[in-house]
């Protein structure tokens, strides 16, 4: 077949192609015909590659198709449109739909690093039982605040964000089968208990609020929200109301899935907080203002803007059309 009489014979379909594809809206008859014409062109990219006619050509007549395959099937979200999205709907509906799971997390945690602390203070020997006098008196002297400060703030901050991260990972996937998570907040818990008494003991209190509360208020909000999002997923297993249980897996695993990639966003956030405001110079009041202001900036973010975004329809499970197929649960009658 020759090259010349072949573009001679098509190039009118190919010109016709290019023009609907590029039009915004088309007629009824518009969109047949470029239906029709993109079926037709398609075969033709097949006839120029087979018979290697020419790349130039092959290149043109693809690009051609690949735009009227968008204008016929839809073209998905942009990127930036999708992202902003899920942050500003999805992820705040699906942590706001678990508020009371991990602000009861939050409570409850908060509450035995409390109860650990008073009880270390009161109870004499207790903190003895558990940590050594001298690793006591090296980590009020200066471990605690050497943490902070041993390693340069840019690799100490994506250190803790792994960390962090990991954490949050564990309670995520642990908490279905419940124990593991519950285990983990209280181990947590007991040691900043543990090391909230030795320092108030030693007379450094300012050294253990000025130093954890900046990141940690975000960081451990963050990991209470993680944990009672499972805890939340384990009980749509234990009890799925009309729904069966793999469908309640289904669904609120998908949720679990938004509030995961949410929270890894502010965990980098609360890790630049540890790496970059923690250990610098400013002085404490300072450093407590502005881990303040990014902690209630995400409650806020999350209560406000969930609020709203449940109220909208929006539940942090991904678009319907966006899912696999569901099998039905009952013969249609």
């Amino acid at each position: 077949m020759d090259l010349d009489s072949f573009v001679l014979e098509h190039s009118s379909d190919w010109d016709r192609l290019s023009e609907l594809g590029r039009q915004p809206r088309l007629t009824g008859p518009e969109a047949d015909e470029l239906v029709d014409l993109y079926q037709r062109v398609g075969t033709h990219v097949a006839i120029v590659r087979s018979n290697h006619f020419d790349p130039v050509l092959e290149a043109r007549l693809s690009s051609l198709v690949a735009t009227a395959r968008g204008t016929v099937t839809g073209t998905s979200p942009a990127l930036l449109q999708t992202v902003g999205r899920f942050f500003a709907a999805d992820f705040p509906a699906a942590a706001y739909r678990a508020r009371w799971w991990w602000l009861v997390t939050s409570v409850l945690s908060v509450g035995v690093a409390v109860w650990v602390m008073f009880r270390m203070l009161s109870v004499p020997g207790l903190a003895e039982s558990m940590i050594s006098d001298e690793a006591a008196k090296k980590l009020v002297d200066y471990e605690f605040a050497e943490y902070y400060t041993e390693n340069p703030a840019s690799d100490f901050a994506l250190q803790v964000f792994l960390n962090n991260a990991l954490v949050a990972a564990i309670c995520l996937v642990s908490g279905i089968i419940v124990i593991p998570v519950i285990a983990l907040l209280y181990q947590t818990m007991v040691n900043v208990g543990l090391i909230w008494a030795l320092m108030l003991d030693a007379g450094r209190g300012d050294v253990f609020y000025g130093m954890l509360l900046p990141h940690g208020m975000l960081e451990l909000t963050i990991i209470f929200l993680a944990a009672g999002a499972s805890l939340r997923l384990a009980w749509a297993w234990m009890a799925p109301g009309p729904r069966t249980r793999s469908q309640a897996l289904a669904t609120e695993g998908r949720v679990v899935g938004a509030i995961a990639i949410g929270a890894a966003a502010w965990l980098l956030i609360s890790g630049c907080l540890e790496g970059f405001v923690t250990p610098s110079t400013l002085p404490a009041w300072a450093r407590l203002t502005i881990g303040g202001v990014v902690w209630a900036s995400f409650v806020t973010y999350v209560l406000v803007l969930g609020r709203r975004a449940v109220a909208a329809g929006h539940t942090g499970d991904i678009d319907r059309t966006a899912r696999s197929a569901e099998a039905p649960t009952e013969a249609a009658v």
